[in-house]
């Protein structure tokens, strides 16, 4: 899908839904299903609602605005759509509590979309208009645990009918995922895509681990992802800027995390120790992008 493309619809790979009633039957009888998925997966996405307005809009008109400019990649390959709601939706506030099937796409101008609102900063911006079946509440709510700043998660139908909370949403690489759910297993809590924001810099986390005396980040690195002199460059001085703010590192590469996960489990559990075991972790300073779980974050505006 190009972010350049002129005002044209996009297609969509709908593909059959496997075991859907099933898998929500079985939820809705409390029944434990393992989080971690195995095969083909219905590509899905999570979105942040962060207006009233937004949200009728979803239920009465049945669509949701993403920017052009900013959509996540495969796009066009979404079949459903969930909405993890911010603070102004009172009960339900800091869950993923509704989903809804993608029924099309098309490029709009975001004046066309909200012609009340002409003098918005982005009133020209192209924005994907996503149609929608009907919105549906998940068997359970799946809620965000620790602060963080939530953006598009990429995820399938089936972890949203799986997920206990928000970390577990994310399919990302193989190597990520066997890793979080060993630590998980371990006692450890580790938050998954964990953006912070340091000497001016972004950084999204494969894995923080908030400790009560310090941070811990854990980068896995695919061997393909991480080599070459550019890659190591970025790496190295990313790591530099997180270290002088007060962050320890640990990477692991595909392989260790393949031949010996219990290895690398033993590591973090033993620098989590010397960082004073799970915790809070130390206050963001202010301003600070991580500690932005229940704030003003929006993917739409």
């Amino acid at each position: 899908m190009s972010r350049r493309s002129p005002l044209t619809a996009l297609r969509l790979d709908s593909g059959p839904v496997p075991r859907l009633e099933s898998l929500v039957a079985e939820m809705r009888k409390g029944t434990t299903l393992r989080v971690r998925v195995y095969g083909r997966e219905v590509p899905a996405l999570v979105g942040v609602m962060t207006r009233v307005k937004d949200w009728e809009i979803l239920k009465t008109h049945h669509w949701y605005r993403i920017p052009v400019r900013s959509a996540p990649e495969g796009l066009d390959k979404v079949q459903w759509l969930a909405f993890y709601q911010t603070r102004v939706f009172g009960r339900e506030k800091w869950s993923v509590n509704y989903y809804a099937r993608v029924q099309g796409m098309a490029t709009v101008p975001r004046i066309e979309l909200l012609p009340d609102e002409p003098n918005h900063r982005r009133a020209r911006a192209l924005y994907y208009r996503v149609a929608l079946g009907e919105l549906t509440p998940l068997p359970r709510p799946i809620p965000s645990q620790r602060w963080r700043r939530i953006a598009f998660i990429p995820t399938s139908l089936e972890r949203l009918l799986r997920a206990e909370e928000v970390n577990d949403l994310y399919r990302i690489s193989p190597i990520e995922e066997r890793l979080y759910f060993l630590l998980r297993e371990a006692g450890l809590e580790p938050e998954r895509q964990f953006y912070v924001r340091e000497s001016g810099a972004g950084h999204l986390l494969d894995m923080a681990v908030l400790c009560a005396d310090g941070n811990l980040d854990v980068e896995c690195d695919g061997e393909l992802y991480h080599s070459g002199r550019e890659r190591a460059a970025a790496d190295r001085e990313r790591d530099n800027s997180l270290t002088e703010a007060g962050w320890r590192i640990l990477r692991f590469s595909g392989h260790e995390i393949t031949a010996d996960p219990e290895r690398c489990v033993h590591r973090i559990r033993r620098t989590v120790r010397r960082m004073g075991g799970p915790g809070p972790g130390p206050r963001p300073r202010q301003g600070s992008a991580a500690a932005t779980r229940h704030g003003p974050v929006s993917n739409i505006q």
